[in-house]
């Protein structure tokens, strides 16, 4: 498919070009549903269409779109913006189905952050799958899910630290003794005092730097400690639950 030149690329723009090729019984799911759901943080230009066809339906492989054969009741098909999508909580399942635990857990918190979906209905999702296939880590990714994350870096922060057996509280607000609000911090471990903060790269800004070193000092004039994690941290996950334990222990 061809677009003009002067339209930036995008998912919505590929969406468009999909709707010219795919037959009238898909529907777009996966990523690209939570994508029209309003969970944009889920795909971007670089991500595969998803689009899903009833069984029998005979469509693709086409470049760039992911198409999977499917049962897809009248139920779990909704119309958004004139686009066919899978429902949002068959969205929510299928992701956490399909994906790593980690990333399922990713999805979710974002689906949940966005109200796209609620636990209730993660939960009435899972009584009546349409498949037994991933059923199980689909459970556990939902018991892991947490609507407070604010970004996929901190999910996949305090789904690691979980699945070590160090539950965190996420978006904890720390106060003085009166009751004063001193600061919110990623993951909390409250009873030890201990922060656990993912420290992206806009962190580095000189003005953020130095909000960040007086919230540093608030936290620890009230006799908190803060484990800082980077990217790099999340890709050596034992090292990074080791650094973490040794700090609660101390």
């Amino acid at each position: 498919m061809y677009a003009d030149a002067a339209l930036p690329d995008g998912v919505g723009v590929r969406i468009s070009g999909a709707c010219l090729l795919v037959p009238p019984a898909a529907v777009f799911s996966g990523r690209t549903a939570a994508w029209l759901h309003g969970a944009r943080e889920l795909a971007g230009p670089d991500t595969p269409v998803e689009v899903s066809v009833p069984t029998g339906v005979r469509f693709g492989p086409v470049s760039g779109l992911r198409v999977r054969q499917v049962a897809l009741p009248p139920e779990d098909v909704v119309e958004v913006r004139g686009r066919r999508c899978t429902s949002p909580s068959r969205t929510a399942l299928d992701r956490a189905r399909a994906e790593p635990l980690v990333e399922a857990v990713v999805a979710l918190d974002v689906l949940l952050a966005r109200h796209v979906v609620t636990r209730d209905e993660l939960q009435r999702a899972l009584a009546a799958p349409p498949s037994a296939r991933g059923l199980r880590r689909a459970s556990r990714a939902v018991e892991l899910a947490d609507h407070r994350a604010e970004s996929p870096q901190e999910s996949r922060l305090r789904v690691v630290l979980a699945l070590a057996g160090l539950e965190a509280v996420p978006q904890f607000t720390v106060r003085d003794p009166d009751g004063g609000f001193l600061a919110r911090v990623d993951l909390a471990f409250p009873d030890q005092r201990l922060a656990v903060e993912y420290d992206g790269a806009w962190h580095g800004g000189t003005r953020q730097f130095a909000q960040d070193r007086r919230r540093l000092n608030r936290l620890t004039a009230a006799g908190w400690r803060v484990v800082f994690v980077t990217a790099a941290d999340l890709h050596d996950p034992d090292a990074l639950v080791a650094r973490v334990a040794a700090a609660l222990r101390s």
